[in-house]
């Protein structure tokens, strides 16, 4: 279910995404981990520290596993969080899910360019509140038009 604040604060995330660093085998996205209170507590996006960053990873580092505003928190991410990985030993599911983080607000579900996705369905069976905003996954897209022809 949409909140209020959902579609600017996911547009933030899409606006993080512009700042990745192209490559030809990784999507583009932005990610931002937001308090119940709309505190913005962490932003991270693609290969912001290294070439094998994601958006979420990023955003899950810069604040202390414990902290407790993360279990009534929002990750507003520009894709799908993933569910495969080769480059780390967690996918960022897998980490969402170990922060607690109760809510994710995604704009575009991965398509299968790399792997088949259930970042989605994953985080749904395990009792996570997962809302898309597919009127914006089209500029997410285009910021990922590098990827259309692979």
């Amino acid at each position: 279910m949409s909140k209020p604040d959902d579609r600017a604060r996911l547009q933030q995330a899409i606006d993080l995404s512009r700042s990745c660093p192209p490559s030809p085998t990784a999507f583009c996205v932005g990610a931002i981990i937001v308090s119940r209170e709309g505190e913005i507590l962490a932003t991270g996006y693609s290969r912001e520290t290294d070439p094998h960053d994601h958006a979420e990873e990023i955003a899950l580092i810069k604040i202390a596993p414990d902290d407790p505003r993360l279990r009534a928190a929002t990750i507003y991410t520009s894709l799908e969080p993933c569910s495969k990985r080769a480059s780390r030993p967690q996918t960022c599911t897998q980490l969402i899910l170990a922060a607690g983080i109760p809510r994710v607000v995604l704009a575009w579900r991965e398509p299968s360019i790399f792997v088949d996705c259930e970042g989605v369905e994953l985080l749904e069976a395990a009792g996570v509140e997962v809302t898309e905003l597919p009127e914006l996954a089209g500029e997410v897209q285009r910021i990922n038009a590098h990827l259309e022809h692979r």
